[in-house]
């Protein structure tokens, strides 16, 4: 190393060891010193780091200081700045980075203290390099590291950490070549021959990580024997580290290669895991509930996908379950079941702990199990009476837990002898009793909905969950829980006997105590200790749903709630203005929040003839709030007031007129948000009720809108997801200016077309890039549709036919894409939409253009939508059948 590096070096030592000082200042004159060095010369400052990082003569706090600086120039968690340093770190010259990479690797087993940070900093550059082709002999070298008689236990334990963040952080495609390597790595470090538990504990995190690209390994029965055969054999390892990761690394087998585990489960896997739920050590018993949590899932999503085949006609539609979780029930249910009455009144609600693991695992096996899961439960019900708190809250726990698994037929009658039980249950001494007694009540009202209907149960009902919200706040959030779910059952009940030409029922069961249950949750976000287990955003939540799920007679209560909700929105913004901590601040613009979403709720249900009388009010009310919003950067608060407002232009219609001009403002500054996702979509949306509102009284405000939406789909950093909505955007815009759209075709035009070329499938085992494309073509379909709408709608035909014919040839090239079915078939609404473009545009130019829809691709496509069992997609599939062969004959 040159001198000046050298001096460098020197100087860096001395500034590392201030940067534990217990002077601020000093710690802080420390930092700067390495922020200015990274930045000045970031060659020596990665030579200077690295070299400090291996000399053994160094404190032991040093050198890890100097590992620490420089694990945190080479990698980021923010995918801009990983790619920055990313760029950087390459950028280097060939010595340079050789150079650092000889030195951290020098450094693995060295280091006195663990985790090595060594370990890290190799596997941040081999991150970096191996993606490029680069350092290709990391690993070779890292195996060698393991498996080498000479090696000590540090170098080892050192040398598998960090295989462990390779396999962790990279690409899995990028290491598929080396998997062998790595595998016998770590296999090497795992045999019960080894006699570190350190080295074997690093070596089952490593293949933990490494799980994901060895497919290959796996579908070899020999090296996949080698591999359960290692794994099983760790679980018996009295370090208890070393257990736990080896139950990890089982759990994540079944995930990832349940179709290979038969010929385990009787042998090893039942026994391990059943072994390991009934373990004293809570991290041991948690994992092997998390195993059979995994099998239930797996096997339950086996099962719809057969039951999908079934309901979609596939011939000779195959079940793949292994029926692992049917066939082990009776043994796991009963481990269980006693789990979860082992747990201590000091548990925090927030803590992960066997008891709740048992919960979930039961949950899900009922899932898988279905029916047959009563029989394994139904002895345990016994405790309901039990003395002893635990078992009666393990056992109505273990109710409310099964409710999704069997037929609610066969349930029905067990939910109503256990029923009176719980209700007893909400009065019990003990508040995890309350708690879980108000939990299940709603997840029975949730499951058999018919007891909503038992006027004799409403009678019991009731007065606990009246006297409930005045508890605890655990068992209050879970009161307005079950609340909603007793009003919603209600209400469906209602419907199904008649509703009047709006969609409502004249009454319901709960009319005579709507009001006293609306005005106790209004109390309840007044509770002083509404901000524990978030209650006060629950009331308003469940206050939201009573609103919603209300009978045309309870009226009066969303016309008071809209008068409560505006006051306090009033009294909010005093509060906020007079809020001098941040905590309090954050809270009085989360209830903010809460408010604008809650007068969402009331507007859509108010009549028509109230609106206008309240919409000034409203919207006074939200413009404060918006305008608050944005002076401090509130994106939650904003982000309701724009949905808020979206509902009020929808009731207004052309009235809602009057508020544009101060409304624009916020409108505009909603769309350039690209930086916050929710906020611009919500803007987004705006426009689009906006449009459907004002209809062409919007064009004033018009040219500003399409300048903004243009300037969003061109933002590198907004969401996807968001120019989809942008692009079936221009659809409302047309219809609702019609032929005044002409004024914006040049603009738009070429960007649906822009739009459509992008929207490729290049991989169809990729279900997100798979369901992106299908909505975007969508969209641009859905917009092309609603400019010819607005066209369609003036009287003068050929005007219609000679603009709309500018922009024709992109339409049918979408088109014909979306019918070749190729390389996946169109999804049941963009075939609907397609159908529907080709009736418009055969309408508009008949035997013009009817040759386009002739092909044998076309045919087929509306062939298939004929016979859609989807009414729309069928309807216009026949329509669009129609009017190609009126245009041929």
């Amino acid at each position: 190393m040159a001198a000046s590096t050298e001096q460098a070096a020197q100087q860096m030592l001395t500034v590392l060891e201030k940067t534990v000082s217990q002077n601020q200042n000093d710690q802080k004159q420390a930092m700067d010193y390495i922020a200015a060095a990274c930045q000045q010369d970031f060659p020596v400052f990665v030579q200077c780091l690295s070299m400090i990082l291996r000399t053994q003569q160094c404190e032991s706090f040093v050198r890890q200081a100097a590992g620490l600086q420089l694990k945190n120039v080479l990698c980021a968690k923010e995918t801009e700045t990983r790619t920055g340093y990313l760029q950087r770190w390459l950028q280097l010259t060939t010595e340079v980075r050789e150079q650092v990479k000889q030195n951290v690797t020098g450094t693995l087993g060295t280091e006195p203290s663990r985790p090595s940070i060594a370990a890290q900093c190799v596997a941040a550059i081999a991150c970096a390099e191996l993606p490029q082709n680069l350092w290709p002999n990391v690993i070779q070298l890292l195996k060698s590291n393991v498996t080498e008689p000479a090696s000590g236990e540090m170098l080892k334990e050192s040398s598998l950490e960090t295989l462990g963040y390779i396999c962790q952080d990279i690409d899995p495609r990028h290491l598929e070549a080396k998997a062998n390597d790595v595998l016998t790595a770590i296999i090497h470090g795992m045999r019960p021959e080894e006699g570190s538990a350190n080295v074997r504990f690093a070596a089952t995190n490593a293949l933990l990580n490494s799980l994901e690209f060895t497919k290959t390994n796996f579908d070899n029965e020999a090296e996949r024997n080698i591999i359960m055969q290692v794994v099983c054999e760790s679980t018996n390892s009295p370090d208890q580290r070393v257990k736990v990761a080896s139950l990890q690394c089982l759990v994540r087998i079944m995930q990832l290669y349940y179709e290979h585990m038969l010929p385990y489960m009787g042998s090893a896997l039942f026994q391990i895991t059943l072994g390991a739920m009934k373990s004293q050590e809570p991290e041991v018993a948690m994992q092997g509930m998390e195993f059979w949590s995994t099998v239930a899932e797996e096997e339950f999503d086996l099962y719809m996908a057969y039951e999908d085949d079934v309901e979609r006609g596939v011939e000779n539609p195959q079940c793949s379950s292994r029926r692992f979780m049917e066939q082990a029930a009776s043994h796991v249910c009963p481990v269980l079941l006693e789990a979860m009455a082992h747990h201590d009144d000091g548990d925090d609600e927030d803590d992960w702990t066997p008891a709740k693991a048992a919960g979930v695992c039961l949950m899900l096996a009922a899932q898988c199990v279905r029916d047959d899961i009563v029989n394994y439960v139904i002895p345990f019900f016994k405790h309901f009476q039990n003395p002893d708190w635990k078992y009666k809250e393990a056992a109505i726990m273990a109710f409310g837990s099964i409710l999704d698994g069997p037929d609610p037929k066969k349930l029905l009658p067990m939910a109503q002898e256990a029923l009176p039980a719980i209700v007893a249950a909400m009065c019990d001494k003990n508040v995890n009793v309350r708690d879980t007694a108000a939990w299940a009540l709603g997840r029975v009202i949730d499951t058999c909905s018919e007891l909503a209907n038992n006027a004799e149960l409403l009678q019991s009902v009731l007065p606990a969950l009246s006297n409930g919200l005045h508890q605890e706040p655990r068992v209050a959030n879970n009161v307005c829980w079950a609340l909603v779910s007793l009003v919603k059952a209600c209400y469906e009940s209602a419907v199904a006997n008649g509703t009047d030409g709006t969609g409502q029922p004249e009454t319901f069961a709960l009319s005579s105590v709507f009001d006293p249950m609306v005005n106790e949750l209004i109390k309840i976000t007044d509770r002083a200790d509404g901000n524990q287990s978030n209650l006060r955003i629950t009331a308003y939540e469940a206050l939201m749903e009573l609103i919603k799920h209300s009978p045309k007679d309870c009226y009066s209560a969303v016309r008071n709630t809209t008068v409560v909700i505006l006051k306090k929105l009033e009294s909010l913004l005093q509060m906020e203005s007079q809020a001098t901590s941040e905590a309090d601040k954050a809270q009085v613009r989360d209830l903010q929040a809460m408010l604008c979403a809650t007068l969402q709720s009331v507007t859509r249900k108010m009549q028509p003839v109230d609106i206008p009388a309240v919409g000034e009010h409203i919207m006074n009310g939200l413009l404060q709030i918006m305008n608050r919003a944005a002076a401090t950067r509130s994106n939650a608060v904003m982000e309701e007031a724009l949905l808020a407002v979206a509902c009020l232009a929808e009731h207004l219609g052309k009235g809602f007129i009057n508020y544009m001009n101060v409304l624009k403002p916020y409108l505009l500054q909603g769309l350039a948000n690209v930086d916050e996702t929710q906020v611009c979509a919500a803007a987004v949306g705006l426009v689009t009720d906006l449009s459907r509102a004002l209809e062409a009284d919007i064009m004033p405000y018009m040219d500003e809108m399409i300048e903004k939406l243009i300037f969003c789909l061109q933002a590198p950093k907004l969401d996807r997801n968001v120019k989809v909505v942008i692009i079936g955007t221009f659809a409302d815009i047309a219809m609702a200016i019609e032929s005044n759209f002409e004024r914006y075709l040049n603009t738009v035009v070429p960007i649906l077309n822009d739009a459509q070329n992008a929207a490729v499938v290049t991989d169809p085992n990729d279900d997100d890039q798979v369901d992106y494309v299908d909505r975007l073509r969508e969209a641009c379909l859905n917009s092309y549709t609603g400019i010819l709408q607005g066209f369609k709608a003036s009287p003068d035909i050929a005007a219609t036919r000679m603009t709309v014919k500018a922009f024709v040839e992109p339409i049918i090239s979408l088109i014909v894409r979306v019918s070749s079915m190729e390389p996946v078939p169109p999804s049941e609404s963009l075939m609907a939409t397609t159908a529907g473009i080709i009736g418009d545009l055969v309408g508009i130019y008949e035997g013009e253009i009817v040759r386009f829809f002739t092909s044998e691709n076309v045919n087929n496509m509306l062939q298939k939508g004929r016979k859609s069992k989807v009414g729309k997609t069928k309807s216009m599939a026949n329509w669009a059948t129609k009017e190609i062969k009126k245009a041929i004959f």
